[in-house]
């Protein structure tokens, strides 16, 4: 996909022989952190906003947003960042721009716009230009680049031993040194606290007095911090499928993380149970499922994307599983697992797993999660393993140990929230990857300004899922009406 008027922007971003971080994946972060800056962005220029090339989806706009490199040091460096839009279908019934904060680490608002945005309400489609951009360090906003051999060597999360953590270390300094290099002088600035000054930023050139803003999943702990850093500047805000930034050690962090996502494969193990069109119906889904695993861990369990090749017991979890899970597409995984119980055994043979998430820089850069030695690594997982024994190796766990020796330049912290409107905490009971306890953590955090909506359902997102939770979004985004508290929605559909 490639957008007239950026020639600047992809001058920024080519990297010769470095390959983007998008198709490859480690760890990493900035260096020290910078100083807390609050002052409003020097002024912004105004964006200039042209067709973008992508003839499958006509109609998105797209723009570069020029900002500094470090917001500590506002006349320094800039860089660019890539920002797209779709105009509000009823111009007449317009309210304003809403931004989208792109969840990951490392998805792509551009693309979210460009390639549609079903995921917002018709009604919300036809009163707001919907706006969202790459944060620093993904897509095309200089994103991260290192070197595609040196990715291609990193070590399994599945330590066994001092001198695989002390490996680890190693691996994590080179590789960190590495895409510094290749990335850039962003390499140093890719936290979230950065990206709350980005988004100032594309405020004021939208030319928007206060910010709308729908932040999904890694995007609330953006606008989480916007509100923090910005309360009066805050028009409508809703964080959704929340991230609770606050959680304060490795422990407790992966922890909960385990517990949401065991949590979702016993609403898949009952609903299987009592569902007649469940494609292992009548069996013992748990005693399949562990099969799976083991066959798995023996390198003989076929990729179902992959014909011929091996999948990993990590990538069984956290591709097969979690994919299904986000979706709350119970009857997809039953079939997808029947297929598997079923097919021909491959040759033993070592299975590797897929590379990181694309944007592990940003996720170091904003979670301090320190591990002293291989003694506590192997305590993190047996922990892991108690509360999701289901589910081995879990993408935190990767995450940490690709985290291992980086320095965070936005550590955990609770939310201190003074004069913002309210905000609205929406996320589902049964969220696999971003529990209910987080977002009841968030909105208590927020004070008087967080009104928590409850959808008693299942899956990751949850704004459009029936009636009552697009009218209550609705509702609040263009009329600013807050639900009452303590708002519920029923679950609809049932998970299928």
């Amino acid at each position: 996909m490639s957008f007239r008027g950026r020639s600047a922007l992809r001058r920024s971003t080519a990297r010769g022989t470095a390959m983007a971080v998008g198709a490859a994946m480690a760890v990493f972060t900035g260096l020290a952190a910078a100083p807390a800056v609050h002052a409003s962005p020097t002024a912004t220029e105004a964006l200039r906003w042209a067709s973008c090339d992508d003839p499958a989806n006509p109609g998105a706009e797209c723009a570069a947003l020029r900002v500094p490199v470090d917001w500590a040091h506002p006349d320094g460096p800039k860089t660019d960042l890539a920002v797209a839009r779709r105009k509000a279908t009823d111009p007449g019934a317009r309210v304003g721009s809403m931004v989208f904060g792109p969840g990951g680490p490392g998805d792509s608002g551009v693309e979210r716009v460009v390639r549609g945005i079903s995921r917002f309400s018709p009604e919300v489609r036809r009163r707001f230009d919907i706006v969202s951009f790459d944060p620093r360090g993904v897509g095309g906003s200089n994103p991260v680049t290192c070197s595609g051999d040196l990715l291609a060597e990193r070590p399994s999360p599945e330590l066994k031993s001092q001198a695989d953590f002390e490996a680890t270390m190693a691996y994590n300094r080179r590789l960190r040194a590495d895409c510094r290099a290749r990335t850039g002088p962003v390499f140093d600035h890719l936290d979230t606290a950065q990206t709350v000054r980005d988004l100032d930023a594309l405020r004021a050139a939208l030319g928007e007095r206060k910010l709308t803003f729908h932040g999904s999943s890694y995007g609330t702990l953006l606008g989480a911090q916007y509100a923090e850093t910005y309360p009066r500047r805050v028009r409508a805000m809703v964080l959704e499928s929340v991230m609770d930034h606050s959680v304060p050690t490795t422990r407790d962090f992966l922890r909960s993380e385990a517990a949401t996502a065991e949590d979702s494969f016993r609403e898949f193990v009952k609903w299987c149970d009592g569902a007649a069109d469940c494609a292992l119906h009548g069996r013992d889904v748990r005693a399949v499922w562990q099969g799976l695993l083991a066959r798995a861990g023996r390198g003989e369990l076929a990729d179902p994307t992959k014909p011929g090749s091996s999948l990993s017991s990590s990538d069984l979890v956290n591709r097969i599983a979690f994919r299904k899970f986000y979706q709350a597409d119970y009857a997809g995984l039953a079939t997808t697992i029947a297929e598997m119980d079923a097919s021909e055994p491959l040759p033993a043979s070592p299975a590797t797993t897929a590379p990181l998430h694309p944007a592990t820089p940003v996720f170091c850069s904003d979670w301090h999660l320190p591990v002293r030695d291989y003694q506590e690594y192997a305590s993190l997982i047996a922990m892991m393993k108690r509360t999701a024994p289901d589910l081995p190796y879990l993408l935190p766990v990767h995450m940490t140990a690709a985290c291992l020796g980086a320095p965070t330049a936005n550590p955990q912290h609770r939310l201190d929230v003074h004069g913002a409107p309210p905000i609205l905490v929406s996320n589902a009971l049964h969220d696999p990857a971003t529990g209910y306890p987080w977002a009841v953590s968030v909105a208590r955090q927020l004070g008087r300004s967080g009104v928590l909506l409850t959808y008693e359902g299942h899956g990751h997102g949850s704004v459009t899922s029936g009636p009552c939770m697009e009218d209550a979004v609705n509702g609040y985004l263009v009329g600013l009406a807050v639900p009452p508290r303590g708002t519920s929605c029923p679950a609809v559909p049932s998970p299928s």
